[in-house]
């Protein structure tokens, strides 16, 4: 970074608002970056391999964001959690608290692999598997469902549970699944 960039530890939306950030995998604080006296320069990296990509919000569209989406966001970039119901909090791969953000700026995604956007037009649908989400807008539609016709079926061809998307609105996913890297590299190491 420039050397003129300040940086500092901030505790945004107060106690509670680090305490549901915990609870959806966020970090308890955030770390700021300021330029003072004049412009500055700031690389950023993700912890995973991977890209990122950013998205311009505007007040009236949220997003909700898989664990570990949020990279950075510019001032004017709220942060905070939301409770999804019960079925979507078991099946969803999310667990009951997501990632929501809100407000005016430049919101910055990242994911494990590249990542796609399928821009759904209205009645449009698209099935994902759900550990490949990375980002989607709080208004657009979406059930949890089989991933095929049959319980068994579902299961025993490795999907399980999917998520299906109902345009209008953009849905962002990843071409890696996290999990699924992390079952294939403990192959490699001895159990114990």
């Amino acid at each position: 970074m420039s050397p003129n960039v300040r940086v500092e530890g901030k505790l945004e939306g107060g106690v509670l608002g680090g305490l549901g950030r915990m609870l959806s995998g966020e970090k308890f604080f955030f770390q700021t970056l300021t330029a003072q006296h004049g412009p500055g320069e700031v690389y950023l990296s993700p912890v995973i391999p991977g890209e990122i990509m950013d998205i311009e919000m505007d007040v009236d569209i949220s997003y909700i964001l898989q664990k570990d989406g949020f990279f950075a966001g510019s001032e004017g970039i709220a942060i905070t959690t939301k409770m999804q119901n019960l079925a979507k909090g078991i099946f969803s791969g999310e667990g009951f608290f997501v990632i929501k953000a809100t407000g005016k700026g430049t919101l910055f995604v990242s994911s494990y692999g590249a990542i796609h956007p399928f821009a759904l037009s209205q009645g449009e649908e698209i099935i994902v598997d759900n550990y490949h989400l990375v980002a989607w807008p709080e208004t657009i539609s979406y059930n949890i469902e089989k991933a095929s016709s049959g319980w068994v079926s579902s299961f025993t061809s490795g999907e399980g549970l999917v998520c299906r998307f109902r345009g209008p609105g953009r849905v962002l996913i990843q071409t890696r699944n996290p999990g699924g890297f992390g079952s294939w590299i403990k192959r490699f190491f001895p159990s114990k």
